[in-house]
């Protein structure tokens, strides 16, 4: 999970977002808010609506790989996710800010599960609405779960590459950097699912086999028109946390460390 490249939603699609968000807010009382931001959002949010494909298509751009999902990297991105839920927040429903592209597997169970840090205490609340529960507003307080469109998850967490390839917090436990890591990595499923500990070994593996081709061809003297190509391929490859980190940790595994000495570039990349 990596920062985003945030892209500015185009106009009229923006103005457009703007006008539903005010019929939302325009509203008498927060139920009937929820309720509504919920129908709207919908019955506007499919394919060929001019807006919403707007929305998807300038989100796709920001998507790490080809159309990858925001949160694992692995799977399509397909589903326009809320990172405060629409259901909790319904006066975030029309915000461009507040949505990322997200496969199902991650943003089905994420749903309208939330946390935030109530106010004046370092300790998270969930702010989940139970099945019949009066359908009032969350506590205020900061959220819990990191936001790849405005924060750097990295800072916040590492991805160990010599053995599980599963991500652990860097905090100090008890500190809210290392509550809100293990929220975000325990609410999206970042590591209970075995498949992405394989595909980001396999990502490592690929990344590793084309960074070796490129310091070969390097010190072949190939064309630069063709070492921008490889290294092009090499940074629009999913898994890009994989990537960050091969160069973060490069020095303590030697087979990178050799490969980085050898094209000290790609650590720009």
């Amino acid at each position: 999970m990596i920062r985003l490249p945030n892209h500015p939603l185009p106009e009229p699609a923006n103005t457009q977002l703007t006008g539903y968000q005010q019929e939302i807010d325009s509203l008498p009382d927060y139920a009937t808010r929820v309720d509504r931001a919920q129908e709207r959002f919908s019955s506007l949010n499919r394919k060929g609506h001019p807006t919403f494909d707007t929305v998807k298509a300038t989100l796709s751009k920001m998507c790490v790989g080809v159309q990858r999902c925001a949160y694992c990297e692995d799977s399509l991105a397909d589903e326009v996710d809320h990172i405060r839920p629409k259901a909790l927040y319904p006066e975030l429903t029309f915000v461009w800010m507040n949505y990322l592209y997200a496969c199902g597997p991650c943003n089905g169970p994420k749903s309208s599960r939330f946390a935030v840090f109530a106010q004046g205490t370092g300790v998270h609340t969930d702010v989940d609405r139970l099945h019949n529960a009066p359908v009032v507003p969350p506590i205020a307080g900061a959220p819990v779960l990191l936001d790849p469109r405005v924060e750097d998850p990295m800072e916040f967490m590492s991805l160990e590459l010599r053995g599980t390839f599963i991500f652990t917090a860097t905090a100090e436990p008890g500190t809210v950097a290392y509550q809100r890591a293990k929220y975000t990595i325990k609410l999206l499923g970042l590591n209970s699912r075995e498949s992405l500990q394989r595909t980001r070994y396999h990502a490592y593996r690929d990344f590793f086999m084309h960074l070796r081709g490129y310091v070969q061809d390097r010190a072949h003297g190939h064309a630069p028109e063709h070492l921008q190509h490889l290294a092009h391929d090499i940074q629009t490859r999913q898994h890009a946390t994989v990537w960050r980190e091969m160069k973060r940790q490069h020095p303590l595994i030697p087979e990178l460390k050799r490969l980085f000495e050898a094209a000290p570039e790609a650590l720009s990349w």
